[in-house]
Formats: structure tokens, sequence, C-alpha cells
């Protein structure tokens, strides 16, 4: 959904540096997976076509913060 967001803090030698994916446009979410060591944080559409993607090394992934967008209250427009 729009305005979800994913920060990635990744630990860059002597200092850390913070990413962030942020789903861009209605109807667009952001996935994150860890596959063989690796971090993917991606940007998807509706029908599940890949808009981009971030990779990770996982051993250097020191944090990895999903912010969702706050939805309505369970009811709302019923």
């Amino acid at each position: 959904m729009k305005g979800d967001r994913v920060e990635i803090v990744v630990d860059a030698g002597d200092t850390t540096r913070t990413y962030e994916v942020v789903a861009s446009r209605a109807g667009r979410r952001v996935e994150t997976a860890v596959r063989r060591g690796v971090v993917e944080v991606s940007e998807v559409t509706r029908n599940g076509s890949v808009v981009r993607t971030a990779r990770f090394m996982a051993n250097r992934v020191l944090a990895l913060v999903e912010q969702p967008v706050p939805r309505g209250e369970e009811g709302d427009g019923e």
C-alpha cells in the first residue's frame, strides 16, 4: 500500500548506513525476503511485478524495520 516503508541498517565497516525502500504509488507494497545469505527488499505492484529491489548481505544487516501505513480501524466504511 502506498506509504509502506522498510528501513535497512547496514554495517559499512567503520560506520553504519541506512537505506529505505518505500511503496511510492497506490497499489504497491514492499516485500522482504531472506534467501541464501541475502536480504532482499522489493517494491511490488498489485499483480506481483517487481518494480525495484534492494539486496544486502545478511551478515552485514544490523536492523530491518518494517513500517506499514496505519490502516483504519476494522469496520470502517462497512
